[in-house]
């Protein structure tokens, strides 16, 4: 992978993250305490600053109520959060 598609892959990881959390109506702290995390590392997450391991993208799916699909290929990238059905 390149440094280029490195990038847009954690702009677009970055990107979905921001965007359920805000569908749910979560603040950065809220969203940091459902997943075990602190604040910043929310914010490092959401500003493409962390390279997230499988037990972080684990953690912010449950934490966000939703399947997370990623999807690459040569020239491109997609992350996508998909709601769980409500109970």
């Amino acid at each position: 992978m390149t440094e280029r598609a490195e990038i847009r892959l954690a702009m677009a990881f970055a990107k979905a993250v921001y965007d359920r959390r805000r569908e749910l109506g979560l603040s950065q702290a809220e969203a940091a305490e459902r997943a075990g995390l602190t604040q910043a590392k929310i914010s490092r997450v959401e500003g493409a600053d962390a390279v997230p391991t499988l037990p972080l993208l684990r953690r912010l799916a449950r934490a966000l109520n939703a399947s997370l699909n990623i999807a690459l290929d040569d020239d491109h990238e997609e992350v996508k959060f998909v709601a769980h059905p409500a109970a």
